[in-house]
This record gives C-alpha cells, sequence and structure tokens, in this order.
C-alpha cells in the first residue's frame, strides 16, 4: 500500500459503518502484505512467526 491508500484507510475509518469494515479490511491487507515482504527474504520462518501473523490479522479482522 502506498502512504496515499493509508490515508484514505484513515479517512474511510472515520466515516463510519460499511467505510469503517473496509477500512479495517485494509489494514489487515496491509499488515499481510507488510509481514510477507519481510518473511520472503528468509528461507526459514517459524512457526511462531506465522502464528504472531494469524493474531496480528485477525485482531484487526475482530474490530469489523
Amino acid at each position: 500500500m502506498t502512504v496515499a491508500d493509508l490515508q484514505v484507510v484513515e479517512i474511510d475509518a472515520k466515516v463510519g459503518g460499511a467505510e469503517s469494515q473496509a477500512a479495517i479490511i485494509a489494514e489487515a491487507i496491509a499488515v499481510i502484505d507488510r509481514t510477507l515482504s519481510q518473511l520472503v527474504r528468509r528461507e526459514i520462518v517459524s512457526a511462531g512467526e506465522i502464528s504472531d501473523l494469524l493474531l496480528d490479522v485477525r485482531n484487526v479482522l475482530g474490530r469489523a
């Protein structure tokens, strides 16, 4: 996501309703993208790191 995309997400979060859910989903996708970009550089990824990623995404989506 670009900075402009993140700004749109922040604005959507303030509007509420369906826009708020879209913002939360966009944030969850951003968490996934950010973490995957870090993990792709490595050959071995621990189960704990994957669990952390899944918990982060679950926490973000739990706000929807």
